[in-house]
């Protein structure tokens, strides 16, 4: 009966995937559009074709085999040792089986995380490439250290620190993994032509659909709490009883991310902005993944509050004071969303074990010092083997016709960057 309710929640993860999708496609400019969104499926079929073949090998499952080693006469987990293409997963109501398709499902979203940071300027065979690292590197290695019974879950027993890291939701290997991924990939790619003048101040490029934004919020809403509830139940060992406290968290959380926003904005600006708002609702969905079933409703809308306040002036930080364009917000809402959400599952947990909060910030140091390494490093490489970047003049044309020949909106006129000059 659990499995058979973790089964049916799982399916409601694609709806997360495609909510983000709309929400990176409203925030890029019209011209881009159409290769905004097929830029998102390409990286879930690619997410879905490298898990299948090795991804699932590497994250593994609590109990299962995996590469170990002996450190203070305690044996560590590393790195899973499954078969590949999914063989010996047997097909048959199995847990492998249900675990199979959510990682597939997380890996697919963790994936489309760094299109946002990329939009108007990632070439569509580079977002390819990358994604196979993502999807067959960094995001199985942390599942498995975090889900799979790794050597962050067994903190707790090998180490006296809490119940290990906690994080049902995937705070760790989807947002964390996606937003420092983004990071990496806005580093690498630079500023969009017109972003920033010589003296470095930015322009506002505004995106070109904000009703597509606030439908994909609503999805990934839906998604979100698929998410949440099948891995409280998967990873979190809740039983069908606490499945509604996490869906809960989850709603309470977005609904004090956007809020927050939407009063901060208000006071800063004089009026509340839309773009802002989406992204403090989704930067809450993102705070309650990892305590989603471990904290108390009135600990979700402080996690989604600061959750929120993080991902604008952390959107500000980047922008105004380090030049990194991120179109979409998806380092402050997923990488710094994602770290915070480790950290209030330690401080906000209900019943959070001696040694629990320290558990947590050794996971989030092992995420930057980690993985933020090994995604800057790849894409460097990718990046030196042939340009990730289109040319100035497709980046002026628009990807859409550069990329795929024809527009998202044949019967409109998209507009130029003359504005910015």
């Amino acid at each position: 009966m659990t499995l058979a309710a973790g089964f049916l929640l799982t399916l409601l993860a694609p709806l997360a995937i495609a909510g983000l999708a709309l929400v990176n496609t409203g925030l890029t400019r019209s011209r881009n559009a159409a290769h905004s969104m097929v830029a998102a499926l390409a990286a879930c079929a690619v997410a879905a074709l490298v898990y299948f073949a090795w991804g699932f090998a590497i994250a593994g499952q609590a109990g299962g085999p995996a590469c170990t080693v002996m450190i203070g006469a305690k044996s560590w987990r590393w790195l899973g040792a499954e078969r590949l293409f999914l063989r010996g997963v047997a097909f048959d109501g199995s847990q492998a089986a249900l675990l199979a398709l959510f990682g597939m499902f997380a890996a697919g979203l963790a994936a489309t995380i760094p299109l946002g940071a990329g939009s108007d300027r990632w070439r569509l065979g580079a977002i390819g490439w990358s994604t196979v690292l993502l999807a067959g590197g960094t995001f199985p290695l942390v599942a498995h250290w975090v889900w799979g019974g790794g050597w962050l879950a067994q903190l707790g027993e090998n180490y006296s620190l809490g119940r290990g890291i906690v994080d049902a939701g995937g705070a760790a290997p989807i947002h964390a993994v996606g937003g420092l991924t983004a990071l990496a990939m806005a580093w690498i790619l630079g500023p969009r032509h017109g972003k920033y003048n010589r003296e470095g101040m930015p322009a506002a490029i505004p995106g070109h659909n904000a009703v597509m934004v606030l439908l994909g919020c609503f999805l990934a809403w839906l998604g979100w709490m698929g998410l949440n509830c099948a891995g409280a139940v998967l990873f979190a060992g809740a039983d069908l009883g606490r499945v509604p406290l996490a869906a809960l968290n989850t709603t309470l959380a977005a609904a004090a991310g956007v809020v927050t926003v939407a009063t901060i904005t208000r006071f800063r600006f004089g009026r509340a902005d839309a773009s802002l708002c989406a992204n403090g609702w989704v930067a809450g969905l993102v705070s309650a993944s990892a305590g989603c079933v471990a904290m108390r409703p009135a600990g979700a809308v402080l996690a989604g509050a600061v959750g929120g306040a993080l991902a604008i002036y952390s959107i500000e930080l980047l922008e105004l004071h380090v030049s990194v364009d991120d179109p979409g917000g998806a380092i402050s809402v997923h990488g710094v969303g994602g770290v915070w959400s480790l950290l209030a599952a330690g401080l906000l947990a209900w019943d959070s074990a001696p040694g629990q909060f320290t558990a947590q910030v050794v996971g989030v140091a092992t995420l930057l010092g980690a993985v933020l390494p090994l995604a800057l490093a790849g894409n460097w490489v990718l990046d030196r083997v042939r340009s990730q970047r289109v040319a100035r003049e497709a980046e002026r044309q628009g990807l859409d016709l550069a990329e795929l020949g024809a527009g998202a909106y044949p019967d409109f006129v998209s507009h130029d960057d003359s504005y910015l000059r």
